[in-house]
């Protein structure tokens, strides 16, 4: 059995490593810890939760997909109500040293530690198909950290700087749209609707009449660009949805069959082939108890 990811919270402000650190927090009726800084950077993957921040002088509303970066000597606190509603986040520790050495490798490290730091922009909201990426390296670099696997080390390094990366890499496309005005509408109009109507029919066919243009144009347009086909999108996206809702504890088979999936077995192979591992293991190390 895959060990269990989730890290017990402590108050500890301090980094015992030297480069990194990585924590998988759930909590309900969450303990406050007071307003403090670090001198290393701070980054929150929010998942869940009934949460403010104060950053400074400031109290920001969090949301889920949001991703805070608190720079060295900014004093912050989270604000959370005592609430059965779970406290999810990941949070990444990174030394300045680390930073400086990521930095010599290029620029394209630090984009939003750069906007944080400069800007006072702190507070990043992503799309949920990039964070779902975000959240699959953060989830992957925690079994990389739990495993005993050949090439551990190696895999640590690899992974937090691709984790790193990725969130720079998102943010700035996500500022910086490559596609024209008209084509964003399209694309967004086409990921808005499949994203809200996963439970439903979306095959290439019902897709093509709801947006009036054809099926052969619609799926180059897809994939030019998306990188990937309306397929592979969604289920993507389903799987996504899948994983969310086991993590939460509900019930695998009822699970698969509102999200489309014919028979267990054609799930648990997708399931198995995006994340790595198991429905029934990735409630395990995510701390939840599925239903039958």
């Amino acid at each position: 059995m895959k060990k269990n990811l989730r890290s017990a919270f402590n108050t500890r402000q301090y980094m015992l490593s030297e480069d990194f650190e990585i924590f998988y927090y759930s909590d309900v009726h969450f303990h406050m810890v007071g307003a403090h800084q670090h001198d290393y950077y701070e980054f929150y993957l929010f998942l869940e939760g009934d949460v403010q921040i104060r950053i400074g002088n400031t109290v920001y509303p969090l949301h889920p997909r949001d991703v805070v970066i608190i720079p060295p000597g900014i004093s912050h606190q989270a604000i959370v109500p005592d609430s059965d509603i779970p406290y999810r986040r990941f949070v990444l520790w990174i030394s300045r040293s680390y930073c400086n050495e990521l930095l010599r490798q290029s620029p394209d490290y630090i984009y939003l530690i750069q906007k944080a730091s400069s800007a006072k922009e702190y507070i990043f909201h992503f799309h949920e198909d990039r964070f779902t990426t975000l959240h699959a390296r953060a989830l992957r670099l925690l079994e990389e950290i739990h495993s005993n696997r050949y090439g551990r080390l190696a895999a640590i390094t690899l992974s937090v700087n691709d984790l790193i990366l990725t969130i720079n890499r998102m943010a700035y496309e996500q500022e910086h749209p490559d596609q024209t005005e008209g084509s964003q509408d399209l694309i967004d109009s086409l990921i808005g609707y499949i994203d809200s109507h996963l439970e439903e029919d979306l095959s290439l066919e019902s897709l093509a009449g709801r947006f009036y243009v054809s099926r052969f144009y619609l799926a180059h347009y897809f994939k030019e660009n998306m990188g990937l086909s309306v397929h592979q999108y969604i289920t993507k996206k389903r799987l996504a949805r899948c994983r969310d809702a086991v993590i939460s504890g509900a019930g695998i088979t009822r699970t698969f069959h509102e999200y489309g999936f014919s028979d267990y077995s054609a799930f648990y192979r997708a399931f198995k082939k995006e994340f790595g591992i198991s429905p029934k293991e990735c409630a395990q190390i995510m701390g939840a108890v599925p239903e039958r």
